[in-house]
């Protein structure tokens, strides 16, 4: 689009010049945003593991605390026709915890989301209250936290380094506050949660009079279990994605065997096509692994054939002689 400024007819004035040349360069920059405002949000394969990114209401529903890694490669070995950046990368590390005393939970996460010239990072945490209900845990959830934007000017290729607009300008980042809100519901069989986030829409302009907005989201989260027997159980899920003008979904399946290994397929509406492998290695099977491997199945000439995400989670063991000891002596016995 910029290369575009060399075609302009050279009967404009200097001053005519450089302001249509201003022009194309903020709709260039207005095409950078919103082009990545389809995954302004990362995405991730192990969804089903990875709820309370989407919904705060899920922190410290599973009662245990937990913590989570993700690392996400999309599009391995994609590279730009210009400039730098590489292929698409997403880490997120997150902990989730029950506090019994007062019905709730708590939960954090900070995620690393890089995306060529840009770079998005964001630290949130997350409370929610749980309610008991009969054979069934209703939660809601509120999250708040900073959401910080990097952008590498030097990384895009400019017709006029000598621009006004460029002078100056090599990496900026910016931070703003960001909110989501969740309900989530839990039973034995199965599970269901809806959440919005970036609810307050912050902006990131850069100096520059284009803005680049945080756009609401919703996410539906929703799984059914199967048990076939001791051994063998199933596990259905769907996650929902939508900015209010465009609706996507995942839908997977994936297979438990002794709850020591698992194995599944899932699919990623108009991406890919999904295999997930994992496996506990620890006699209570507190220390999981897992691995990813995304298809793509459209638009093959404009990426790599292939995404990669690892995942690992550690459960802390459940003290079940929560409180004081109690220390018996001789002398009080009868």
């Amino acid at each position: 689009m910029i290369e575009s400024v060399t075609r302009i007819d050279l009967s404009l004035s200097p001053v005519q010049y450089q302001f249509v040349k201003k022009v194309y360069f903020l709709i260039f920059l207005a095409g950078t945003f919103f082009s990545s405002f389809g995954q302004q949000d990362p995405q991730f394969t192990h969804y089903m593991f990875n709820t309370l990114y989407y919904n705060p209401a899920y922190a410290g529903v599973e009662g245990t605390t937990k913590f989570t890694a993700i690392h996400r490669t999309q599009w391995l070995g994609y590279q730009p026709s210009f400039g730098g950046g590489g292929a698409p990368t997403t880490q997120i590390v997150s902990m989730s915890a029950p506090i019994n005393k007062i019905n709730s939970g708590f939960g954090a996460y900070v995620v690393n989301d890089r995306l060529g010239p840009q770079n998005n990072l964001e630290a949130q945490a997350s409370y929610a209250y749980h309610l008991g209900l009969k054979g069934s845990k209703l939660s809601f959830g509120i999250k708040a936290g900073v959401y910080s934007q990097t952008i590498d000017f030097s990384k895009y290729r400019a017709i006029d380094p000598d621009d006004p607009l460029l002078q100056g300008k090599g990496k900026e980042s910016q931070i703003r506050p960001d909110l989501a809100m969740g309900v989530f519901l839990q039973r034995e069989k199965y599970y269901g949660g809806v959440s919005f986030t970036h609810l307050i829409k912050s902006e990131f302009d850069f100096g520059l009079s284009q803005r680049n907005e945080l756009q609401p989201h919703m996410y539906v989260t929703g799984g059914y279990y199967y048990q076939v027997n001791f051994d063998l159980r199933f596990q259905f899920s769907t996650l929902i994605k939508s900015d209010f003008t465009k609706t996507t979904f995942d839908l997977g399946g994936l297979a438990y065997y002794k709850d020591t290994m698992w194995g599944g397929l899932a699919f990623r509406q108009s991406e890919a096509a999904i295999i997930m492998l994992g496996y506990s290695i620890l006699k209570d099977k507190s220390l999981k692994l897992g691995y990813g491997l995304d298809y793509v199945i459209k638009d093959q000439q404009a990426k790599q054939p292939t995404s990669h995400e690892f995942l690992l989670t550690y459960e802390l063991p459940v003290n079940p002689a929560i409180g004081k000891k109690v220390v018996r002596t001789p002398r009080y016995r009868h």
